[in-house]
């Protein structure tokens, strides 16, 4: 399972999807205290809010190595951000590319802000390490998930709030096979089996068609990117990363 590290314990920014269920699992893995942060910020896809629930409880009653480093949830109400930053993730609005070479799904400066809010939660529940499913090598075009935006803004929060903190990114240069692979490393194919029923990351919020990777409407791009990332990992035959 790990060695234990910090005894203050991490803060994961768990949205419910495929991507921070992984994370939320290699932080479990790692620290003796873990607790979650999740954001609702319009998103249109709201139903992750409520698989958000459905993870950590299968988490929870599944993994009794885990279960007792599980600690409190926070759910922190951003809907204003999200007005401000109307993309198609939080408006009835097309998914394209745009004009600026970015999809409509991006929504500007939302890692960001995320970071801002979990970095005074984590602050005040003393916690040094906060967890984000930030990826670089499969990402949906998004310059907040690169490694370089990530790096500067944790030094400015550090700076500003007079704190040390690191920020874990363990799926940053893995492909979305990779990921699965992680997954089966961390734990087996149960850990697998909850993402597919569980975690939701289709950006239409459709729960109802059930693909061997998951629920989704299987043509959003989040969709499109988990069932690539399934059909290589299958291809390979099912590898277990080394979590």
């Amino acid at each position: 399972m790990g060695a234990m590290l910090d005894p203050a314990g991490a803060l994961v920014l768990f949205s419910g999807g495929q991507d921070s269920t992984v994370c939320l699992a290699w932080a479990l893995a790692r620290y003796g205290r873990v607790e979650t942060v999740g954001f609702d910020y319009g998103q249109r896809h709201a139903v992750e809010l409520q698989a958000r629930v459905a993870v950590r409880a299968a988490i929870a009653g599944r993994f009794a190595d885990w279960a007792p480093r599980l600690g409190e949830d926070h759910l922190l109400e951003m809907r204003g951000f999200g007005s401000v930053a109307a993309s198609a993730l939080t408006a009835d609005r097309a998914i394209e590319m745009t004009a600026s070479g970015l999809p409509s799904t991006f929504v500007p400066g939302r890692n960001l802000a995320f970071l801002v809010y979990a970095a005074a939660l984590a602050d005040r529940r003393g916690l040094k390490v906060l967890v984000g499913g930030m990826c670089e090598t499969d990402f949906s075009g998004y310059p907040d998930c690169r490694r370089d935006t990530l790096d500067v803004q944790l030094s400015a929060l550090n700076l500003g709030m007079a704190q040390d903190f690191t920020l874990e990114t363990p799926l940053m240069w893995l492909t979305k096979a990779d990921t699965w692979s992680l997954a089966k490393g961390l734990g087996g194919e149960a850990l697998v089996g909850l993402i597919v029923e569980d975690s939701h990351t289709c950006y239409l919020g459709d729960r109802e068609p059930r693909h061997a990777w998951g629920h989704g409407c299987g043509t959003c791009p989040a969709c499109e990117l988990r069932a690539r990332g399934w059909d290589g990992w299958i291809a390979a035959g099912r590898p277990e990363l080394a979590a």
